[in-house]
């Protein structure tokens, strides 16, 4: 059993909330942050509790976990390095965040800031890695994708797809622009990112730099 608890903590990037998940009623993914109603409204879902799990350190992820753990008297669990951490396999996905786990139980997988409900996701570095995560979901064929912000996905391998065509489409208009001579973060943010609202602009600039690190690494950065 998978029980959902929404965070009350909506803001452009964390859309309606941070979703913590109960599964089982033994293992919390990503408490969310340090709020009094949520960690109340989370412990009430537990019936026999094992283990904290964080998909990675962001404070609207993590902020709450050492209280949710005193308080059910369980540790939170690092997964770093581990392949299986209780009923759950673990995936490392960096990209948004460089300590980045997904976590897979059967064709259900948890998937914090990797994959979204809505939009996409802004990329700290390591895209390439971020890529062949994608594609290794993929290659699951998942039955639903609970992320962390945002509605539940029904059709994972759409989803997934989606994510990829994202990225190869800001590529290919991010090497127009630099083939045309934009060269300043701006000239590449308004030719590769133009939709991108103000809010999440300096996000969207993040990723643009995470995808000009990759264009480095496979030497296609156009000359002068």
């Amino acid at each position: 059993m998978i029980r959902r608890i929404r965070a009350p903590n909506p803001s452009p990037l964390t859309l309606s909330g941070t979703n913590t998940y109960v599964v089982d009623g033994a293992w919390v993914i990503d408490p969310g942050p340090s709020i009094e109603s949520h960690l109340e409204a989370i412990a009430a879902e537990v019936s026999d509790a094992q283990g904290v799990l964080l998909t990675h350190d962001h404070a609207d992820h993590s902020e709450a976990a050492p209280a949710l753990a005193s308080r059910l008297g369980v540790p939170v669990v690092d997964a770093t390095g581990s392949e299986r951490v209780g009923p759950f396999d673990v995936l490392y996905i960096p990209g948004h965040a460089d300590d980045h786990h997904v976590f897979v139980a059967g064709r259900h997988a948890f998937t914090g800031d990797a994959v979204l409900g809505e939009g996409s996701v802004f990329v700290s570095g390591r895209l390439s890695e971020y890529l062949d995560g994608l594609r290794r979901l993929r290659a699951l064929d998942l039955e639903r994708i609970h992320p962390g912000h945002g509605d539940e996905v029904d059709d994972p391998n759409a989803k997934l797809d989606q994510y990829l065509a994202h990225r190869l489409d800001r590529e290919t208009k991010l090497l127009a622009a630099l083939e045309a001579g934009a060269r300043s973060e701006d000239e590449l943010l308004a030719a590769a990112w133009a939709d991108a609202p103000a809010a999440v602009r300096p996000f969207a600039a993040i990723t643009l730099r995470a995808h000009l690190e990759k264009l480095r690494e496979e030497g296609r950065i156009p000359a002068e």
